[in-house]
Protein backbone atom coordinates (compact mmCIF):
# COMPACT_ATOMS: atom_id res chain seq x y z
CA UNK A 1 0.00 0.00 0.00
CA UNK A 2 1.54 3.33 -0.97
CA UNK A 3 2.38 6.31 1.82
CA UNK A 4 3.80 9.53 1.43
CA UNK A 5 7.07 9.66 0.72
CA UNK A 6 8.28 11.25 4.14
CA UNK A 7 6.36 8.06 5.94
CA UNK A 8 8.14 6.04 3.10
CA UNK A 9 11.20 6.83 3.84
CA UNK A 10 11.55 7.31 7.71
CA UNK A 11 14.06 5.48 9.39
CA UNK A 12 13.35 3.73 12.69
CA UNK A 13 14.77 4.45 15.84
CA UNK A 14 18.18 1.82 16.30
CA UNK A 15 17.86 2.51 19.80
CA UNK A 16 13.87 1.51 20.03
CA UNK A 17 15.29 -1.61 17.64
CA UNK A 18 18.14 -2.17 20.23
CA UNK A 19 15.25 -1.59 23.45
CA UNK A 20 13.03 -4.32 21.54
CA UNK A 21 15.81 -7.37 21.24
CA UNK A 22 16.48 -6.44 25.25
CA UNK A 23 12.94 -6.92 26.52
CA UNK A 24 12.64 -9.52 24.30
CA UNK A 25 15.29 -11.11 26.23
CA UNK A 26 14.18 -9.77 29.43
CA UNK A 27 10.92 -11.73 28.96
CA UNK A 28 12.54 -15.03 28.12
CA UNK A 29 14.19 -14.87 31.39
CA UNK A 30 17.46 -13.14 30.61
CA UNK A 31 19.05 -10.72 33.03
CA UNK A 32 20.12 -7.77 30.92
CA UNK A 33 22.08 -4.53 32.50
CA UNK A 34 20.09 -2.10 30.36
CA UNK A 35 22.16 1.01 29.37
CA UNK A 36 20.30 1.66 26.07
CA UNK A 37 17.11 3.85 27.38
CA UNK A 38 17.73 7.82 27.93
CA UNK A 39 15.12 7.13 30.71
CA UNK A 40 15.13 6.44 34.84
CA UNK A 41 14.09 3.49 36.71
CA UNK A 42 10.95 4.95 38.27
CA UNK A 43 11.56 2.68 40.95
CA UNK A 44 14.48 3.76 41.92
CA UNK A 45 14.52 7.18 41.13
CA UNK A 46 10.71 8.35 41.72
CA UNK A 47 9.77 11.93 41.43
CA UNK A 48 9.80 13.91 44.09
CA UNK A 49 7.12 13.25 46.70
CA UNK A 50 5.38 16.65 46.54
CA UNK A 51 5.06 16.38 43.02
CA UNK A 52 3.03 13.16 43.38
CA UNK A 53 0.87 14.40 45.58
CA UNK A 54 -0.07 17.81 43.70
CA UNK A 55 -0.46 15.69 40.34
CA UNK A 56 -3.06 13.65 42.65
CA UNK A 57 -4.68 16.84 44.04
CA UNK A 58 -5.17 17.73 40.71
CA UNK A 59 -7.03 15.04 39.34
CA UNK A 60 -8.77 14.87 42.43
CA UNK A 61 -9.64 18.48 41.79
CA UNK A 62 -10.89 17.71 38.21
CA UNK A 63 -8.56 19.68 36.08
CA UNK A 64 -9.04 17.65 33.47
CA UNK A 65 -10.13 20.00 30.68
CA UNK A 66 -7.67 22.13 28.43
CA UNK A 67 -5.00 23.85 29.71
CA UNK A 68 -4.59 27.03 27.50
CA UNK A 69 -2.07 26.87 24.18
CA UNK A 70 0.94 28.07 26.07
CA UNK A 71 0.58 26.91 29.08
CA UNK A 72 -1.04 27.79 32.51
CA UNK A 73 -0.33 31.08 33.14
CA UNK A 74 0.74 30.07 36.76
CA UNK A 75 3.17 27.60 35.48
CA UNK A 76 4.72 29.52 32.98
CA UNK A 77 5.37 32.49 35.78
CA UNK A 78 7.26 30.50 38.05
CA UNK A 79 9.25 28.96 34.96
CA UNK A 80 9.80 33.08 34.40
CA UNK A 81 11.13 32.94 38.75
CA UNK A 82 13.32 30.09 38.05
CA UNK A 83 15.11 30.81 35.08
CA UNK A 84 15.71 34.30 37.15
CA UNK A 85 16.98 32.93 40.21
CA UNK A 86 18.90 29.68 38.78
CA UNK A 87 20.56 31.45 35.32
CA UNK A 88 19.58 35.57 35.63
CA UNK A 89 17.88 34.66 32.51
CA UNK A 90 14.85 37.41 32.81
CA UNK A 91 12.28 35.86 30.29
CA UNK A 92 8.28 36.87 31.30
CA UNK A 93 5.71 34.41 31.30
CA UNK A 94 4.69 35.25 28.24
CA UNK A 95 7.99 34.62 26.29
CA UNK A 96 7.42 30.89 27.84
CA UNK A 97 5.99 28.08 26.00
CA UNK A 98 5.40 24.63 27.61
CA UNK A 99 4.17 21.58 26.23
CA UNK A 100 4.35 17.90 26.80
CA UNK A 101 7.75 17.63 26.86
CA UNK A 102 10.78 19.05 24.80
CA UNK A 103 10.19 16.84 21.72
CA UNK A 104 7.01 19.10 20.74
CA UNK A 105 9.40 22.17 21.04
CA UNK A 106 12.21 21.14 18.78
CA UNK A 107 9.72 19.90 16.45
CA UNK A 108 8.20 23.30 16.62
CA UNK A 109 11.67 25.57 16.60
CA UNK A 110 12.71 23.13 13.02
CA UNK A 111 8.93 23.86 11.39
CA UNK A 112 8.45 27.02 12.53
CA UNK A 113 12.06 28.49 11.12
CA UNK A 114 13.12 26.38 8.64
CA UNK A 115 11.57 25.79 4.84
CA UNK A 116 12.09 23.40 2.45
CA UNK A 117 15.97 23.38 1.44
CA UNK A 118 17.24 26.13 4.34
CA UNK A 119 20.04 24.40 5.81
CA UNK A 120 20.42 23.57 8.92
CA UNK A 121 23.67 22.70 10.80
CA UNK A 122 24.09 20.03 13.86
CA UNK A 123 27.08 18.25 15.26
CA UNK A 124 27.36 14.75 15.52
CA UNK A 125 26.89 12.68 17.81
CA UNK A 126 23.59 14.35 18.56
CA UNK A 127 20.37 13.16 19.75
CA UNK A 128 17.70 12.96 16.96
CA UNK A 129 18.59 16.11 14.89
CA UNK A 130 19.04 13.80 12.00
CA UNK A 131 15.30 13.06 12.06
CA UNK A 132 14.00 16.68 12.69
CA UNK A 133 15.75 17.71 9.89
CA UNK A 134 14.10 14.46 7.32
CA UNK A 135 11.05 15.95 8.80
CA UNK A 136 11.48 19.29 7.55
CA UNK A 137 13.08 18.35 4.05
CA UNK A 138 16.25 20.64 5.36
CA UNK A 139 19.69 20.58 4.01
CA UNK A 140 21.23 18.76 7.07
CA UNK A 141 25.09 19.80 7.38
CA UNK A 142 26.36 17.19 9.74
CA UNK A 143 29.53 18.33 11.55
CA UNK A 144 31.85 15.52 12.60
CA UNK A 145 32.96 16.22 16.33
CA UNK A 146 36.27 14.16 18.05
CA UNK A 147 36.61 12.60 21.31
CA UNK A 148 39.49 15.32 21.97
CA UNK A 149 36.66 17.92 22.14
CA UNK A 150 34.32 15.55 23.97
CA UNK A 151 32.58 15.18 20.92
CA UNK A 152 31.26 18.61 20.71
CA UNK A 153 31.66 21.04 18.22
CA UNK A 154 34.42 23.89 18.09
CA UNK A 155 33.62 27.63 16.61
CA UNK A 156 36.51 26.70 14.16
CA UNK A 157 34.78 23.50 12.73
CA UNK A 158 31.21 25.31 12.75
CA UNK A 159 32.50 28.37 10.81
CA UNK A 160 32.84 26.91 7.37
CA UNK A 161 29.23 25.93 7.11
CA UNK A 162 27.39 29.04 7.88
CA UNK A 163 26.67 30.96 5.35
CA UNK A 164 22.93 30.69 4.43
CA UNK A 165 22.24 28.15 7.63
CA UNK A 166 19.04 29.19 9.28
CA UNK A 167 19.23 27.01 12.46
CA UNK A 168 22.09 24.96 14.45
CA UNK A 169 21.19 22.72 16.68
CA UNK A 170 23.54 22.75 20.25
CA UNK A 171 22.71 20.64 23.29
CA UNK A 172 24.60 20.91 26.54
CA UNK A 173 25.16 19.01 29.14
CA UNK A 174 25.24 16.78 25.41
CA UNK A 175 23.01 13.59 24.41
CA UNK A 176 24.69 11.16 24.08
CA UNK A 177 28.14 11.82 25.25
CA UNK A 178 27.41 13.45 28.80
CA UNK A 179 30.05 16.22 28.28
CA UNK A 180 29.72 19.96 28.31
CA UNK A 181 29.99 23.07 26.80
CA UNK A 182 33.42 25.41 28.22
CA UNK A 183 32.44 29.21 28.98
CA UNK A 184 35.00 29.40 26.26
CA UNK A 185 33.83 27.03 23.67
CA UNK A 186 30.38 28.48 23.71
CA UNK A 187 31.58 31.61 23.75
CA UNK A 188 33.60 31.15 20.41
CA UNK A 189 30.31 30.31 18.79
CA UNK A 190 28.38 32.73 19.82
CA UNK A 191 30.82 35.44 18.83
CA UNK A 192 30.82 33.36 15.17
CA UNK A 193 26.67 33.59 14.81
CA UNK A 194 26.72 37.66 15.83
CA UNK A 195 29.27 38.28 13.49
CA UNK A 196 27.22 36.00 10.73
CA UNK A 197 23.75 38.09 12.03
CA UNK A 198 25.50 41.13 11.14
CA UNK A 199 26.39 40.58 7.64
CA UNK A 200 22.68 40.03 7.13
CA UNK A 201 19.80 41.81 5.59
CA UNK A 202 16.31 42.66 6.48
CA UNK A 203 15.43 40.79 4.12
CA UNK A 204 16.95 37.47 4.79
CA UNK A 205 16.19 34.75 8.39
CA UNK A 206 18.82 34.89 10.80
CA UNK A 207 20.67 32.18 11.76
CA UNK A 208 18.61 31.04 14.85
CA UNK A 209 20.76 29.16 17.65
CA UNK A 210 18.26 26.23 19.37
CA UNK A 211 19.95 25.47 22.66
CA UNK A 212 18.97 22.47 24.37
CA UNK A 213 19.70 22.80 28.15
CA UNK A 214 17.34 19.46 29.48
CA UNK A 215 20.25 18.47 31.53
CA UNK A 216 21.12 21.69 32.57
CA UNK A 217 20.47 20.64 36.27
CA UNK A 218 22.17 17.40 35.94
CA UNK A 219 25.94 18.75 36.14
CA UNK A 220 28.82 17.19 38.06
CA UNK A 221 31.53 19.72 39.32
CA UNK A 222 31.75 21.96 35.93
CA UNK A 223 29.41 24.29 35.65
CA UNK A 224 26.86 25.19 32.96
CA UNK A 225 26.66 28.21 30.73
CA UNK A 226 24.36 29.03 27.64
CA UNK A 227 24.07 31.91 25.42
CA UNK A 228 22.49 34.82 26.46
CA UNK A 229 24.22 35.02 29.83
CA UNK A 230 27.27 35.33 27.75
CA UNK A 231 25.94 37.64 25.43
CA UNK A 232 22.77 39.65 26.00
CA UNK A 233 22.63 40.38 21.94
CA UNK A 234 21.89 36.63 21.80
CA UNK A 235 18.89 37.07 22.90
CA UNK A 236 16.93 37.52 19.72
CA UNK A 237 18.36 34.73 18.06
CA UNK A 238 17.72 32.09 20.81
CA UNK A 239 15.39 29.71 21.57
CA UNK A 240 16.04 27.69 24.27
CA UNK A 241 14.66 23.87 25.83
CA UNK A 242 13.90 23.11 29.01
CA UNK A 243 11.47 21.24 31.22
CA UNK A 244 11.15 18.64 34.16
CA UNK A 245 12.13 15.28 32.55
CA UNK A 246 15.55 14.67 33.64
CA UNK A 247 15.69 17.37 36.22
CA UNK A 248 12.80 15.88 38.35
CA UNK A 249 13.13 11.89 36.82
CA UNK A 250 10.02 13.44 35.51
CA UNK A 251 10.35 11.18 32.06
CA UNK A 252 6.34 10.50 31.68
CA UNK A 253 5.10 13.71 33.58
CA UNK A 254 5.41 15.35 30.46
CA UNK A 255 6.22 18.79 31.37
CA UNK A 256 8.44 20.94 29.46
CA UNK A 257 9.17 24.80 28.30
CA UNK A 258 11.04 26.47 25.44
CA UNK A 259 11.29 30.68 25.85
CA UNK A 260 13.39 32.73 23.40
CA UNK A 261 12.32 35.43 20.86
CA UNK A 262 8.42 36.47 21.43
CA UNK A 263 8.24 36.16 17.51
CA UNK A 264 9.45 32.79 17.52
CA UNK A 265 7.31 31.48 20.64
CA UNK A 266 4.00 32.79 19.13
CA UNK A 267 4.14 31.09 15.93
CA UNK A 268 5.67 27.70 17.67
CA UNK A 269 1.88 28.17 19.52
CA UNK A 270 0.31 28.60 16.59
CA UNK A 271 1.95 25.77 15.17
CA UNK A 272 1.67 23.52 17.64
CA UNK A 273 -2.10 24.63 18.90
CA UNK A 274 -2.53 22.36 15.51
CA UNK A 275 -0.61 19.46 16.82
CA UNK A 276 -2.34 19.45 20.31
CA UNK A 277 1.16 18.88 21.86
CA UNK A 278 0.34 20.31 25.26
CA UNK A 279 1.32 19.08 29.11
CA UNK A 280 -1.68 17.87 30.87
CA UNK A 281 -3.18 20.15 32.87
CA UNK A 282 -3.15 18.49 36.41
CA UNK A 283 0.60 18.02 35.61
CA UNK A 284 1.44 21.67 34.52
CA UNK A 285 -0.79 22.71 37.73
CA UNK A 286 1.62 20.54 40.00
CA UNK A 287 4.84 21.25 38.66
CA UNK A 288 3.78 25.18 39.17
CA UNK A 289 2.64 24.27 43.15
CA UNK A 290 5.94 22.66 43.45
CA UNK A 291 7.90 25.35 42.41
CA UNK A 292 6.72 27.84 44.63
CA UNK A 293 8.94 26.26 46.77
CA UNK A 294 12.68 26.55 45.75
CA UNK A 295 14.37 25.02 48.71
CA UNK A 296 12.60 22.15 47.80
CA UNK A 297 13.59 21.65 44.29
CA UNK A 298 16.85 22.52 44.53
CA UNK A 299 17.32 19.51 47.31
CA UNK A 300 15.85 17.06 45.26
CA UNK A 301 18.11 17.98 42.40
CA UNK A 302 20.91 18.18 44.46
CA UNK A 303 20.05 14.47 45.85
CA UNK A 304 19.03 13.07 42.55
CA UNK A 305 22.16 13.91 40.49
CA UNK A 306 24.62 13.00 43.53
CA UNK A 307 23.09 9.47 43.02
CA UNK A 308 23.62 9.69 39.08
CA UNK A 309 26.97 10.87 39.13
CA UNK A 310 28.29 8.09 41.52
CA UNK A 311 26.52 5.37 39.01
CA UNK A 312 28.16 7.31 36.33
CA UNK A 313 31.82 7.14 38.15
CA UNK A 314 31.11 3.62 39.31
CA UNK A 315 30.84 2.68 35.45
CA UNK A 316 34.03 5.06 34.14
CA UNK A 317 36.33 3.55 37.09
CA UNK A 318 35.18 0.50 35.55
CA UNK A 319 36.12 1.03 32.17
CA UNK A 320 39.26 2.62 33.23
CA UNK A 321 39.99 -0.86 35.14
CA UNK A 322 39.66 -2.77 32.26
CA UNK A 323 41.45 -0.15 30.21
CA UNK A 324 43.93 -0.90 32.70
CA UNK A 325 43.70 -4.77 32.16
CA UNK A 326 44.81 -3.92 28.70
CA UNK A 327 41.65 -4.48 26.91
CA UNK A 328 40.95 -1.96 23.70
CA UNK A 329 38.26 0.46 25.78
CA UNK A 330 38.00 3.76 26.48
CA UNK A 331 35.47 6.35 28.37
CA UNK A 332 35.22 9.76 28.74
CA UNK A 333 35.03 11.53 32.51
CA UNK A 334 31.22 12.15 32.97
CA UNK A 335 30.18 16.05 33.03
CA UNK A 336 26.57 15.75 33.60
CA UNK A 337 23.54 14.24 32.53
CA UNK A 338 22.94 10.52 32.55
CA UNK A 339 25.24 9.39 29.85
CA UNK A 340 29.04 7.99 30.31
CA UNK A 341 30.74 8.01 26.78
CA UNK A 342 32.58 4.73 26.11
CA UNK A 343 34.36 3.23 23.19
CA UNK A 344 35.15 -0.36 23.06
CA UNK A 345 37.79 -0.99 19.60
CA UNK A 346 36.67 -4.30 18.91
CA UNK A 347 34.89 -3.70 15.34
CA UNK A 348 36.32 -6.48 13.07
CA UNK A 349 37.11 -8.99 15.65
CA UNK A 350 36.03 -12.12 15.25
CA UNK A 351 33.38 -14.09 17.67
CA UNK A 352 33.61 -17.33 19.24
CA UNK A 353 31.45 -18.91 16.37
CA UNK A 354 33.71 -17.46 14.09
CA UNK A 355 31.53 -14.60 12.44
CA UNK A 356 32.99 -11.24 12.52
CA UNK A 357 32.11 -8.14 14.07
CA UNK A 358 31.71 -5.73 11.37
CA UNK A 359 30.20 -3.08 12.62
CA UNK A 360 28.82 -1.24 15.72
CA UNK A 361 25.70 -3.01 16.03
CA UNK A 362 26.63 -6.26 15.87
CA UNK A 363 29.21 -5.51 18.76
CA UNK A 364 25.79 -3.99 20.51
CA UNK A 365 23.94 -7.64 20.01
CA UNK A 366 27.08 -10.09 20.21
CA UNK A 367 27.41 -8.04 24.13
CA UNK A 368 23.51 -8.27 24.94
CA UNK A 369 23.35 -11.90 24.33
CA UNK A 370 26.78 -12.58 25.34
CA UNK A 371 27.58 -10.30 28.37
CA UNK A 372 23.82 -9.36 29.16
CA UNK A 373 24.87 -5.52 28.27
CA UNK A 374 22.92 -3.30 26.73
CA UNK A 375 24.60 0.11 24.83
CA UNK A 376 23.67 2.07 21.98
CA UNK A 377 26.16 2.66 19.40
CA UNK A 378 26.72 6.35 18.12
CA UNK A 379 25.27 4.90 15.02
CA UNK A 380 22.48 6.13 16.69
CA UNK A 381 23.39 9.54 16.87
CA UNK A 382 24.41 10.05 13.20
CA UNK A 383 27.68 8.64 13.37
CA UNK A 384 29.16 5.70 10.81
CA UNK A 385 28.72 2.27 12.24
CA UNK A 386 32.18 1.83 11.87
CA UNK A 387 32.92 3.96 14.98
CA UNK A 388 33.19 2.26 17.90
CA UNK A 389 32.00 4.83 20.42
CA UNK A 390 29.05 4.31 22.49
CA UNK A 391 26.27 5.67 24.95
CA UNK A 392 25.65 3.97 28.56
CA UNK A 393 22.28 5.45 30.53
CA UNK A 394 22.74 4.68 33.97
CA UNK A 395 19.01 5.89 34.72
CA UNK A 396 17.74 2.61 34.78
CA UNK A 397 20.37 0.58 37.12
CA UNK A 398 21.44 0.92 40.69
CA UNK A 399 25.22 0.62 41.36
CA UNK A 400 25.26 -3.01 42.45
CA UNK A 401 24.01 -3.94 39.21
CA UNK A 402 26.25 -2.20 37.42
CA UNK A 403 29.41 -3.78 39.38
CA UNK A 404 27.87 -7.20 38.73
CA UNK A 405 27.94 -6.31 35.00
CA UNK A 406 31.71 -5.60 34.70
CA UNK A 407 33.18 -8.83 34.93
CA UNK A 408 30.22 -10.23 32.43
CA UNK A 409 31.10 -7.41 29.81
CA UNK A 410 34.95 -8.25 30.53
CA UNK A 411 34.52 -11.58 29.67
CA UNK A 412 32.96 -11.08 26.49
CA UNK A 413 35.14 -8.82 24.99
CA UNK A 414 38.06 -11.19 25.77
CA UNK A 415 36.50 -13.88 24.15
CA UNK A 416 36.47 -11.88 20.66
CA UNK A 417 39.87 -12.59 18.94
Amino acid sequence: MKVSKLAANLIGSEIVKIGNEVNDLKAKGAEIANLTIGDLNSNLYPIPAELKEEIQKAYQNNLTNYPPANGLLSLRTEVSKDLKSRWNLDYSANDILITAGSRPLIYAVYKTIVDEGDKVIYPTPSWNNNHYAYLTSADAIEVKTTPENNFLPTAAELKPHLDGAVLLALCSPLNPTGTMFTEAQLREICEMILEENSKRGADEKPLYLMYDQIYSNLTFGAKHVDPVSLFPEMREFTIYIEGISKCLAATGVRVGWGFGPSNIIDKMKALLTHVGAWAPKPEQEATAKYFQNADNVNTFINDFKGKLEASLKVLHNGIQDLKGKGLAVESIEPMGALYLTIKLDYIGKTKPDGTVIENSSDLVFYLINEAGVALVPFSAFGEAKSEPWFRASVGGLDISEIEVMMPKLENALNNLK
